[in-house]
């Protein structure tokens, strides 16, 4: 454009040049007029021109600008694809390794629980043959106790008897003794009547010795009664004892028992987070792979297909778990019962023939299924 003006202006100094000297100063000055006019409507065109060379340029630098952004969202599209496919085999790994840490715990879990029920049956069965034991130490000591009683009542009455008849004579002695004394004296003494104050004086004696016989028998009578009230108050101290210890021990089966329900409830609600934990990973894995098979195509959706497709899928396989672990591994029964159940009262005791019973029952189970533990039944309360 400028060079368009130039020419102009060098033709118009032709054209002044060749003009002949007789042309006025008017003329001059149209013709300065006229070739300024067309000076500024070049200019007006060059400025036009410029602009629009602008805007051309910007607008071929914003095409830039979209073709790489174009470009760039191509790439970050490739790059998210294959952000995903990591994701999904990142977490199918991480999935099959919890499933075999699970599978590990499960069985871990098992073998301890054999050992803690094993445990807790042999602390059951010594418990149960002490309370016996001690209960026949019991019996003994009240059998004994009746027949020291009954000894000592038929000890003290036969004492009482002969004590009473002796004291009948004694009486029947003194009585004679004084109608004698008090008899009058007639005549002189003669060799009989002698000998009979003899006899007065023996029978004197002898009532001495007979009192204190009586003496004697009643302190060896306060002694057995003193005895037999040490015995007996003894015997109420074992048997408080027995019995203190009895209670101690029926706490502490009770805590036994106590202890192994919350562990079967503890053991329930881990079995119930794992397995929601697996339901949550296996919906956050299927809504990754569902946004990025319907954001493009990609080999995503192919493999998710051929999971969904194949039978032996973790999708199918933790199912079947979730399926298989909504009964409780211990006690058989579903977990939503066993929330819903209120925390029993105190446990029954478990007698052998139970056990026996429990024992055939847990080991019928485990030849049916390897994953599984049987609670022992309890049996009905005395």
């Amino acid at each position: 454009m400028a060079d368009s003006a130039s020419e102009s202006d060098s033709s118009s100094v032709d054209g002044l040049c060749s003009v002949p000297i007789s042309l006025t100063r008017e003329q001059f000055q149209k013709r300065i007029d006229s070739l300024q006019q067309e000076n500024k409507v070049l200019k007006l065109e060059v400025e036009t021109y410029k602009f629009r060379v602008k805007s051309l340029q910007e607008e071929n630098k914003h095409l830039k600008q979209v073709s790489v952004n174009i470009q760039a969202k191509k790439l970050n599209k490739k790059k998210n694809s294959l952000e995903e496919e990591c994701l999904t085999n990142d977490l199918f790994r991480k999935l099959s390794q919890l499933r075999q840490e699970k599978v590990n715990l499960e069985q871990t879990l098992e073998h301890e629980q054999e050992a803690l029920v094993n445990k807790l049956m042999r602390k059951i069965e010594k418990l149960e043959a002490q309370t016996q034991a001690k209960q026949q130490n019991l019996e003994q000591l009240r059998r004994e106790k009746v027949e020291l009683e009954n000894t000592l009542e038929q000890e003290q009455e036969a004492l009482v008897n002969k004590l009473w008849k002796r004291m009948d004579k004694l009486e029947a002695e003194k009585r004679m003794l004084q109608e004698k004394l008090e008899q009058p004296v007639s005549a002189p003494p003669s060799p009989r009547d002698i000998n009979k104050g003899d006899t007065a004086a023996n029978l004197t004696l002898h009532l001495q010795h007979l009192r204190n016989e009586v003496a004697k028998l009643k302190t060896q009578l306060l002694n057995a009664q003193q005895e037999h009230t040490e015995k007996m108050a003894q015997f109420a101290q074992e048997e408080k004892n027995v019995r203190e210890e009895n209670m101690r021990l029926q706490r502490r089966l009770q805590m036994e028992m106590d202890r192994r329900e919350a562990l079967c409830r503890h053991l329930s609600e881990s079995e119930s987070s794992l397995e929601m934990d697996e339901d949550r990973q296996m919906s956050e894995m299927s809504t990754s792979s569902h946004l990025s098979s319907r954001s493009m195509l990609s080999p995503a959706p192919l493999m998710h297909s051929s999971f969904s497709s194949n039978p032996h899928s973790p999708a199918t396989s933790i199912s079947g778990s979730r399926e298989a672990s909504n009964h409780c591994y211990h006690c058989n029964q579903s977990l939503s019962q066993i929330n819903a159940m209120p925390s029993p009262s105190p446990p029954p005791m478990f007698s052998p023939e139970t056990q026996k019973i429990s024992h055939g029952a847990g080991s019928i189970n485990r030849g049916k299924s390897q994953e599984r533990f049987l609670k022992p039944a309890a049996p009905p309360p005395p």
